[in-house]
């Protein structure tokens, strides 16, 4: 099968996003299929089966590149898939790059898949300014592209009390309407999504660890924390509102002695990020290569996600697992992720509760042993589900 993996996230850099491309290519060309995927890139890349995509010489967020615009977008794909002969369109975000996916696909007859990964509603809440505004201008140019024509979202649930809440919904379901398939990588954002309104076929799928990145994690034992050893945390993600950081930075002031924060990744907070960090034991290393970030967390005791009502299905808890290491949350939605005996969930979302189950575990080392157990047991649960991932594929051609 000739396949188009198309993300609006530039794949060098580190994100869930990315991660999750990269696995799902490498696992579908291991399966003998043909992968080409189409992003954003600062330069053109050597590698003939990631395909660069036009970007804009001046809107740089973050300082990477975006793709744009709409009209270049839609025919540099239209004659990139017709002279690959692309069997099926794998969309993996709903910006620019996936909505010039949609509609070159719709203009050739190929059957588009979409992978939700996550809130847009929250996203945008926390990164963009004056949400309340610049919603206004993002679900305008997505509606260009797809129509959101007859589309009706609900005050009444907590997550689309707000305008912009719903305005963002909106798209989303517009987004999974001009699909033929929607795979979601949790059961909690899935139903979400069903109860808003989708009614595009939706299978449950969780992403998956590739091959390579197993190889390179390698065998691991279970962690064991000595009494006289420091509490190694680790923190690995975007540096950005929606995630959270800063709580994780503030409840480290109030860490027992013994216990070292470790930050891996960049973002429009890290300015904020480095602030609160201030007189707490924790280092911010920034934006870091990936194997790097693999080898920090083969040593690291705990793994924290501080993000709350957020996050689909974090690809960090998943590296985590294939680590070995346990992984301490916020959010009651990620405990899915997690395998039984494998995480703890903090009492509450807040600096405290993660304050509160760090001396617990800092006094009970023990604990983390057996969660380093139970996680190297499900080892094999964070590995790519191909097979699955590929009768979507053959459901969409044939229907």
């Amino acid at each position: 099968m000739r396949i188009a993996l198309v993300t609006d996230y530039y794949l060098p850099t580190l994100g869930g996003v990315q991660t999750a491309v990269r696995a799902l290519a490498e696992s579908l060309r291991s399966a003998g299929h043909d992968v080409v995927v189409f992003c954003p890139l600062a330069a053109a890349s050597a590698d003939p089966d990631v395909v660069g995509l036009p970007v804009s010489p001046v809107f740089r967020p973050d300082g990477y590149p975006f793709a744009w615009s709409p009209a270049r977008l839609r025919s540099t794909l239209r004659r990139e898939f017709t002279d690959r002969r692309i069997d099926v369109v794998h969309t993996h975000s709903e910006m620019f790059a996936a909505l010039g996916a949609v509609r070159a696909a719709q203009d050739l007859g190929i059957p588009v898949v979409h992978t939700m990964h996550g809130r847009i509603d929250v996203y945008t809440r926390n990164v963009l300014p004056l949400p309340s505004v610049t919603t206004v201008l993002l679900a305008w140019l997505h509606g260009r592209q797809v129509s959101a024509a007859g589309i009706r979202v609900g005050a009444d649930a907590p997550y689309t009390r707000t305008r912009t809440a719903r305005r963002m919904w909106r798209v989303m379901l517009a987004q999974s309407r001009a699909s033929d398939h929607v795979v979601v990588p949790s059961a909690h954002f899935a139903a979400k999504l069903v109860d808003r309104g989708v009614r595009t076929p939706v299978t449950v799928l969780t992403n998956g660890i590739e091959p390579s990145v197993l190889g390179t994690i390698g065998s691991v034992a279970a962690r064991t924390l000595l009494p006289d050893e420091p509490l190694r945390i680790v923190w690995v993600g975007r540096l950005s509102p929606e995630k959270r950081p800063d709580v994780l930075v503030r409840a480290a002031h109030e860490f027992p002695a013994g216990v070292h924060v470790d930050v891996y990744g960049d973002g429009v907070a890290r300015a904020a990020v480095a602030r609160a960090a201030r007189g707490a034991d924790v280092t911010l290393h920034g934006s870091t290569p990936h194997d790097r970030v693999l080898a920090a967390m083969r040593s690291a005791h705990l793994l924290v996600s501080s993000s709350f009502d957020f996050d689909n299905q974090p690809m960090v808890m998943l590296e985590a697992i294939a680590s070995g290491l346990p992984v301490l949350h916020c959010d009651p939605d990620l405990a899915e992720v997690v395998p039984a005996g494998a995480g703890f969930l903090a009492s509450t979302p807040d600096a405290a509760g993660l304050a509160a189950e760090v001396r617990r575990l800092r006094a009970d080392p023990g604990a983390i042993t057996r969660a380093s157990e139970a996680a190297l047991a499900a080892r094999s649960r964070v590995e790519q589900p191909t097979d699955a991932l590929l009768d979507v594929y053959r459901s969409v051609r044939t229907g």
